[in-house]
């Protein structure tokens, strides 16, 4: 009885994450309420509270089940013994972009988190999150940059920190831009083609040096 007990609950807080996704995608981050998001799924808004603290709590979790996956494949790739730290992020960039053409959670999430949250000072801790989830992912490109560049797969007097926040605005800028426009070209087949100009761009451009 308990384990059924345990699998219903998880039955409903994902229920609540999937109807928390479609309401937000449909009527942007800062005008759902909690109570747009019990009414869409048919229960009270004490079931959503038994599921999650808050709206920010809601959110975050909500996001973590498409970010999770993409954080354990960038730590991988982030570690001292990886022998090819720029092949591991291709591989990340593969995934990403796979999983938001074929994947409804993907898609929707990160169209949520690109065009229907608003950045205004009643979502604080929805944007406190976004920032420190932004960071952490800053320092483990950088150690990805670090690594290819000391084991000579990027010049030697790479600017690091400039060369991660050019990929970082690249990446998601090609991103950003299918979601607002998905007939204007096909992500994964010429998104990953864009990355790969990066690439390109990384190994000789002199804007990227010290």
């Amino acid at each position: 009885m308990v384990k059924k007990t345990k699998e219903e609950a998880l039955e409903t807080r994902n229920m609540l994450l999937d109807t928390a996704e479609r309401v937000f995608n449909e009527k942007g981050v800062s005008a759902t309420t909690l109570a747009d998001i019990a009414t869409a799924a048919g229960v009270t808004r004490g079931a959503i509270y038994w599921h999650f603290k808050n709206k920010a709590d809601l959110f975050d979790a909500m996001c973590e089940r498409v970010r999770l996956p993409m954080e354990a494949l960038i730590a991988a790739g982030a570690g001292d013994d990886v022998t090819d730290p720029l092949g591991e992020l291709r591989k990340t960039v593969d995934y990403l972009f796979h999983k938001v053409t074929t994947d409804e959670h993907h898609h929707r999430v990160f169209d949520i988190l690109f065009n229907k949250c608003e950045f205004v000072e009643q979502l604080g801790p929805i944007i406190d999150r976004d920032a420190r989830v932004r960071r952490l992912f800053r320092q483990r490109f950088e150690a990805i940059f670090n690594n290819a560049v000391r084991l000579g797969q990027v010049p030697a007097n790479t600017n690091v920190p400039l060369a991660v926040n050019a990929y970082v605005s690249y990446t998601k800028g090609i991103l950003r831009s299918w979601l607002l426009e998905p007939d204007s070209f096909d992500l994964y087949r010429d998104g990953l083609r864009m990355v790969e100009a990066y690439f390109d761009m990384l190994a000789v451009s002199p804007a990227l040096r010290d």
